[in-house]
């Protein structure tokens, strides 16, 4: 693995549009992160009131705010390592999350509910209240980033799978916790699945380029 990857990055040594579209990539996730930081921001000053839910109602509630916080840092951690054993993927992947936070900020100031009653409330400490209010339903990034993840490495068995199995450990952790409703959760794969699709024909070049290094 690490001779491929050195391989990887001596074929990019002097490919000035790889680092060109890097850039690109980083400044365009940056922007839409600061497009979802606003959202949050608004969803927090407009939010309404509870509602009920079918499953929510029926299953207990349980503290996983380790799963919550830990296990999105630890899968950030992860997903960064396989940009960095796959460097020809990093223009399209930073693309195509900047995409899926952009439209996931669009859903967030449609509709604003409070969160499900009888949620786990996590102290998720300074940093991360700057970057999510608690208040930011639909759809649930905690399902979504995962299954994304996986949509753009479903040619790699073992990294689809891993991707997979984060999305359901995720989902089931938000529900049971009741952080969010099973809307949230549910439309998130559906949202998902069209945002991949419009980010392979926006950025097709970078998706072309990516799935050459397979």
């Amino acid at each position: 693995m690490i001779k491929k990857t050195l391989s990887h990055y001596k074929s990019l040594k002097y490919d000035r549009n790889f680092y060109f579209q890097c850039a690109i990539g980083a400044i365009f996730l940056l922007g839409a992160m600061l497009i979802d930081f606003v959202a949050n921001s608004y969803t927090t000053r407009h939010v309404g009131m509870s509602v009920n839910d079918l499953i929510l109602d029926h299953i207990p509630v349980l503290n996983l705010d380790d799963v919550f916080l830990e296990g999105a840092f630890i899968f950030t951690g992860f997903v960064l390592l396989i940009m960095f054993y796959r460097p020809r993927g990093i223009p399209f992947i930073t693309k195509t999350i900047a995409l899926f936070f952009i439209v996931r900020s669009f859903f967030l100031v449609l509709t604003h509910l409070a969160p499900p009653a009888h949620e786990i409330h996590i102290y998720t400490g300074d940093i991360v209240r700057k970057l999510t209010s608690g208040d930011d339903l639909f759809f649930s990034g905690h399902t979504g980033f995962p299954f994304l993840m996986a949509l753009m490495f479903w040619h790699d068995k073992w990294l689809r799978y891993a991707f997979l199995v984060a999305c359901l450990i995720f989902a089931s952790a938000v529900l049971f916790a009741h952080l969010h409703y099973s809307i949230d959760v549910f439309s998130a794969f559906f949202i998902t699945y069209g945002i991949y699709h419009i980010a392979r024909w926006a950025f097709k070049r970078d998706h072309e380029f990516f799935k050459a290094e397979v």
